[in-house]
């Protein structure tokens, strides 16, 4: 068994473009508002719905995976996702598009379906490399969605990005049913059943309470920073437009060339040296967004420092959880990824209120507490006889 170097760079490719659906709204919250004439902070709220439909979207539909014929799943949610993104581009007011939001979270779910058949079908000895490459595809994904979106938002408009990432999965649709391989389902008992073993997971194993815990924290940290950075870009003394907003994705794009290579520390290492390091990183790039607010360098190395400790954080994470039970695998990655993505738009919704409260003091105080809650984790499971 295992996957071909073609078979892992099409599985890439896919998964960062279909991410890249969920994070597209964020640089256009700007132009959203002043088109619906709402506030910024009513505008960024298609982010959280979006984000609060990816979770949903995990818990619900990424079990399926151990018990259906994943190749045929991942196809059909590609599609669902096509068909909710157009929904998004002709939306009449923001109620609409809120709604729209959720589907395309809800449906956007696949990349979540990819890795669990990449870590089924690939060797065990390069099980860490092959998600850390496919990890690469979808961070890349998420953070060049925003210069991407930024970039057609300010010239097209933001409807027209819309319909752009719908033509992209609706192409991808077509190359998944040509490359991509058949994997066999485990799980012979109901849905009912396959939901309930969740919670079964959850109560026996003590690794994937502490990798959910530890990476909703800093999911949290993470999507609050992005749907509070355009506030502050757009304001004095940046005043950026989406294009320019959208610029900053590059910055956080070019430390995820780094997940294969933290792949390979997990492969050979334990892979709780990089989760440490990376919440030192984390805790980095949010000194330097507190103490240089008004310098878009300082903005920058921190934006790169975040981005390599999620990145040591949630590939060592992974490759820990995907160790544990082969014939389990969707099921373990939907308590995590679920977790995760709970943590995300908790940190959205949380950095929209301590914006309105306290701007982007705010952001960094709450952020540095996340980062915290994180490292709290860390250490009080660090000596546990947990495997890793």
């Amino acid at each position: 068994m295992g996957l071909s170097r073609w078979n892992i760079i099409i599985m890439a490719l896919c998964t960062g473009l279909i991410v890249a659906n969920i994070y597209y709204s964020q640089p256009l919250t700007v132009l959203i508002s002043q088109e619906f004439r709402v506030s910024e902070s009513n505008a960024g709220q298609v982010t959280f719905f979006t984000q609060v439909g990816y979770a949903l979207g995990l818990l619900f539909c990424v079990p399926l995976g151990d018990k259906l014929e994943r190749k045929k799943q991942i196809i059909g949610m590609t599609l669902a996702a096509a068909i909710s993104l157009v929904g998004a581009a002709l939306a009449k007011n923001m109620a609409m598009l809120k709604f729209t939001g959720l589907l395309i979270g809800f449906t956007s779910v696949v990349p979540q379906l990819i890795l669990p058949m990449a870590a089924h079908l690939s060797d065990p000895a390069s099980r860490g490399r092959v998600i850390g490459t496919i990890m690469s595809g979808l961070l890349v994904g998420i953070l060049l969605s925003r210069t991407l979106s930024g970039v057609v938002g300010h010239h097209l408009g933001w409807r027209a990005m819309f319909w752009i990432a719908a033509g992209i999965s609706g192409l991808l649709a077509g190359i998944m049913t040509v490359s991509f391989p058949s994997s066999k389902p485990n799980f012979q008992g109901s849905y009912s059943d396959l939901m309930g073993s969740l919670i079964t997971l959850i109560k026996e194993q003590p690794m994937l309470r502490e990798a959910s815990a530890i990476n909703a924290c800093c999911f949290a940290m993470f999507g609050m920073f992005w749907t509070t950075v355009v506030f502050l870009l757009s304001d004095a003394p940046f005043h950026y437009t989406s294009e320019q907003i959208g610029l900053m994705g590059l910055a956080a794009a070019a430390g995820a060339l780094g997940a294969p290579l933290i792949g390979r520390v997990a492969d050979k290492k334990n892979p709780r040296i990089a989760i440490g390091y990376g919440i030192i990183f984390l805790f980095a790039g949010y000194i330097l967004f507190y103490f240089f607010r008004a310098n878009i360098i300082g903005i920058i190395v921190g934006i790169i420092a975040i981005d390599l400790g999620l990145q040591g954080i949630h590939v060592s994470n992974q490759t820990r959880i995907y160790t544990m039970m082969p014939e389990a695998r969707n099921r373990l990655n939907t308590v995590f990824m679920t977790a995760s993505f709970i943590g995300t738009s908790l940190g959205s919704g949380i950095g929209l209120w301590v914006w309105s409260v306290d701007q982007w003091t705010g952001v960094c105080i709450a952020g540095l507490a996340l980062i915290t809650m994180a490292l709290v984790i860390y250490l009080s499971t660090y000596k546990k006889p947990v495997a890793a």
